[in-house]
């Protein structure tokens, strides 16, 4: 005989005691009324109900009822009822048990559904404050099984997750690969599973997603937690993932901005100090070139001197210029602009760098005004004239040409130059970034690109260039219209 069956035996035993001291005290001890002796009854049923639920109390009620009619009912002895009143009241305090051992049961589930949903919410806020005191990824992932192990109180869990294909244990049985009949493919498999689902062994498979996207699962063996709570738990695992996932990045973005931060300053503040000696040189070739015209080798030494004192302070220069516009330190002077009188003002800026190319323009004339700072767009304009004429050989044409798009004008510098390898196309535009091919026997910084970037990026504007090596180049920037 097992425990569960005794059990119920044993109350059905002290249930049947109950009911026959009750009938011999109020027969042989105290002559109650039939309302004392019937609200008794009822009082007994309410505990058996209140104590073993609704089947011992539907069945003390009916056996009550029997022994209410038999021996406080007249006649006695006799299962008759005389008196039509003494029915009604017999039907009463049958209605009256089976109703009020209703309600008790109805009570006691009420009460312990309440408790196990106290305990899962338990269970769900200790997981979340485990789960939140990790701020790094590995350190989550390797902490999850054991967390969720302590707050469930399962015996076994298994924590799979997608990236990289990995999987953690925690409990009773880390010691082997449990469950042992799930290899790597079954666990993916199970990962893209729609919902929760329980295994025949009484496992719980929790799938983890984000939003729709699937990021692993959970595997709990030896805990009864109910669908929701498991799901709810599925999802505070995804959002701790999320979580830390999203401040590494944010630590991340902040420690390249404060290092690309750091890294303006000190270029900023060595530039500054290179503009003095880089002045005091030119100045002192210039008296010197004055004063060695009549000596040809003097002469050509100082001024291959002063081209490359030039082409420093042009570096100089531009890193000051980069190292502003990267710290916003740069205000633009914005307001509605012809293009075409910027684009002027370029070339003839460029007039000494533009010779032996000819300058094509095709602009319309009914071309409207844009939004920009006249300097900075003429010095976006100056250095892809400047790299054009770099990168092309002597006595090819320069093409100039502009186009309403939308609401921006969009403006075109092409040449019929060396190109640009498709490789290096997107890295062009990259600080201090040249190319391995022409850095050799073509003068450059290599921040001239950089600047054009920043300059119209400040403008609200893009900039681009399609280019196809052996044929030039075309760069093209666009600008908001007034």
């Amino acid at each position: 005989m097992n425990s569960k069956r005794l059990i119920t035996i044993m109350r059905c035993i002290g249930a049947a005691a109950c009911l026959a001291g009750i009938v011999t005290f109020y027969r042989l001890v105290v002559h109650a009324n039939q309302t004392t002796v019937a609200l008794t009854l009822l009082l007994l049923i309410l505990f058996i109900a209140a104590r073993w639920g609704l089947r011992f109390s539907i069945g003390a009620s009916l056996v009550a009822t029997a022994c209410y009619n038999f021996f406080f009912l007249p006649p006695l002895y006799k299962f008759t009822v005389s008196d039509p009143q003494n029915l009604v009241a017999l039907a009463v305090f049958l209605i009256t048990a089976v109703f009020a051992s209703r309600l008790s049961h109805r009570i006691r589930a009420e009460s312990s559904d309440a408790r196990a949903r106290q305990s899962e919410l338990e269970i769900l806020y200790s997981l979340s404050r485990d789960l939140l005191q990790s701020e790094e990824l590995t350190q989550l992932t390797n902490s999850i099984p054991a967390s969720v192990t302590l707050a469930t109180g399962s015996n076994s869990v298994l924590f799979y997750l997608l990236e990289g294909n990995r999987s953690y244990r925690s409990g009773l049985d880390t010691s082997i690969a449990w469950p042992p009949t799930i290899d790597t493919t079954e666990l993916h498999e199970l990962a893209h599973a729609p919902g929760v689902s329980i295994t025949s062994d009484g496992a719980a498979i929790v799938p983890l997603r984000t939003g729709v996207k699937p990021r692993g699962l959970l595997i709990l063996r030896g805990v009864k937690l109910s669908t929701q709570t498991l799901e709810a738990l599925g999802g505070l695992v995804s959002v701790a993932l999320d979580r830390v996932r999203a401040v590494e990045e944010v630590a991340h973005v902040e420690a390249a901005q404060e290092s690309e931060r750091l890294r303006s300053m000190i270029l900023d503040s060595i530039t500054h100090e290179l503009r003095t000696p880089v002045a005091s040189i030119k100045t002192s070739i210039d008296k010197l070139l004055e004063a060695n015209s009549e000596s040809a080798d003097s002469h050509e030494l100082l001024t291959e001197i002063a081209e490359q004192n030039d082409r420093l302070d042009q570096l100089v220069t531009e890193a000051v210029e980069m190292a502003q516009l990267d710290t916003q330190q740069v205000s633009m002077d914005v307001s509605p602009q012809q293009l075409s009188d910027m684009i002027d003002a370029a070339i003839e800026t460029a007039g000494a760098r533009l010779a032996g190319h000819e300058v094509i323009k095709r602009i319309p004339e009914d071309l409207p005004c844009v939004v920009a700072d006249p300097l900075r767009i003429e010095k976006v304009i100056y250095n892809l004239l400047e790299n054009a004429a770099k990168y092309s050989t002597s006595g090819q044409p320069i093409y100039i040409s502009v186009e309403v798009r939308g609401q921006c004008a969009s403006c075109s510098i092409a040449d019929r130059g060396i190109g640009i390898d498709p490789a290096e196309q997107p890295l062009v535009f990259d600080k201090l970034y040249r190319s391995r091919k022409r850095t050799a026997h073509i003068p450059g910084t290599g921040m001239g690109l950089a600047i054009c970037r920043a300059i119209v990026e400040a403008h609200n504007g893009t900039i681009s260039v399609t280019s196809q090596p052996g044929q030039g180049s075309v760069f093209t920037f666009t600008l908001p219209l007034a």
